[in-house]
């Protein structure tokens, strides 16, 4: 099996909206990167505003989702992709993207 080392795991709810991020290193094949990584934003009970994650980097790569819509992106490195997610939240939605990083 694996090892991860869990760098954020938290959950959030602002201003009718739900914020989710996990990331966590990993020597997984299934992530070529590295990382295992999820970072969400969407309504509370409802659809997607945002997110970005690596569920299935083997096969389809690291993905943008906006509501129904799904890109495969180019992976940045983490940091980046976290600075990038906590932009684009500030950018579209009221919810506050203070976090740690």
């Amino acid at each position: 099996m694996a090892a991860y080392t869990t760098v954020e795991d938290w959950q959030d709810v602002q201003e009718g909206y739900v914020v989710s991020v996990t990331i966590r290193q990993t020597e997984d094949d299934k992530y070529p990167s590295g990382w295992d990584y999820s970072l969400h934003v969407g309504e509370i009970g409802g659809d997607t505003v945002l997110r970005y994650d690596n569920a299935h980097e083997r096969t389809k790569g690291h993905e943008r989702h906006t509501g129904t819509t799904v890109e495969v992106i180019d992976f940045p490195g983490m940091l980046a992709l976290y600075e990038r997610f906590k932009r684009e939240v500030d950018e579209q939605t009221p919810v506050s993207s203070n976090w740690s990083t």
